[in-house]
């Protein structure tokens, strides 16, 4: 896939464009958006996602574009996994929810940047070790297993700090109350920082941990780094709309991480087995490729995707459904 650097400038100048709006047009004055202004933004921003596939399939094919399709719906799938955790930090940081659009959006602008070198890393280890689809591979198997094994989420969960903001409250003075949405105060003549800003360095660092699944799982759809930005843009794009419009259905997902996992070590399989074709170690199969199984087509791995979503998505329905009923009957 060619994509000119006019391609690229134009795209980040898009993605970075819609970043502003969000911010200047509906975060910079704090207030909790109603769910018809989540519902019509998620879908706003779905629709330009969409809208983006089509480009690619008229200007590069279908193979491309089902490559970014795949890519985009298993990135948003994962980005609803992950805002199980931002509910659990939102919650034990008693995040104000007026302030909470601000610190979702800095949070999935710092997400994107990190992705990003993420997305330059990966590809360029790619580029220049095939044994990486082996690292990646296993390291999507893992993951859904560890997916498979936690069985599920509760955003009553408690987050605990990790060792960043342990570190960050010892070393820098932090303030026990919010000051507006302001991440920088001062108390007592002395510059300190607010909760604000160490729920941001938590969503932030919660995001790298995210993104040992994230990126490896794309990369399992598609080798074009154009089309692993793109993806990861705007998946992360719709991200603070779908928190608030799906911030009360998420304990409905019962079974999302079972259909996740399976999601994960399908692209995970996918990954091994195209290290088996591309194999160059000298200690598996002498150093030759091994071309047993046929690799998987981008068709079946959107197909796979697509039904194991939706799968996932009606069962967890019906099983809550059910669960309310029970709980209403009377006992005895």
């Amino acid at each position: 896939m060619n994509v000119p650097l006019w391609v690229w400038a134009l795209t980040i100048a898009g993605i970075l464009a819609m970043i502003l709006f969000d911010f200047f047009g509906h975060v910079r004055d704090a207030h909790a958006p109603t769910l018809k202004e989540a519902g019509t933004w998620s879908a706003v921003y779905v629709g330009i996602a969409v809208v983006f596939g089509l480009l690619v399939l008229a200007f590069s094919g279908p193979q491309y574009a089902g490559e970014y399709f795949a890519g985009y719906i298993t990135e948003k799938a994962l980005s609803v996994d992950n805002l199980f955790v931002f509910v659990i930090i939102m919650s034990s940081f008693a995040v104000p929810r007026e302030y909470q659009q601000k610190v979702l959006l800095i949070g999935i602008a710092v997400a994107l940047a990190l992705r990003t070198v993420f997305i330059v890393v990966g590809a360029a280890a790619i580029e220049q070790f095939s044994w990486v689809f082996w690292v990646f591979g296993g390291i999507l198997i893992w993951t859904a297993v560890a997916q498979v094994r936690g069985g599920g989420h509760s955003s009553s969960e408690e987050y605990h700090e990790n060792a960043v903001l342990r570190a960050v409250r010892r070393l820098v003075p932090t303030t026990d109350e919010y000051h507006g949405d302001r991440l920088l105060t001062r108390v007592d003549g002395r510059r300190a920082i607010t909760p604000m800003l160490i729920v941001l360095l938590a969503i932030g660092t919660a995001d790298v941990i995210f993104a040992v699944d994230s990126i490896p799982a794309i990369f399992g759809l598609t080798e074009e780094v154009f089309l692993v930005f793109a993806a990861n843009a705007f998946s992360l794009l719709g991200l603070r709309q779908l928190f608030f419009l799906i911030d009360g259905l998420l304990d409905k997902l019962v079974y999302l991480a079972y259909g996740l996992g399976a999601i994960l070590g399908f692209i995970g399989l996918k990954l091994v087995i195209h290290a088996m074709h591309t194999n160059e170690l000298s200690w598996v199969n002498g150093g030759e490729h091994i071309t047993v199984v046929p690799e998987i087509p981008t068709s079946l791995s959107l197909g796979f995707i697509v039904v194991t979503l939706t799968v996932t998505t009606v069962a967890s329905l019906r099983a809550t459904r059910r669960q309310a009923e029970r709980d209403r009957q009377p006992a005895g």
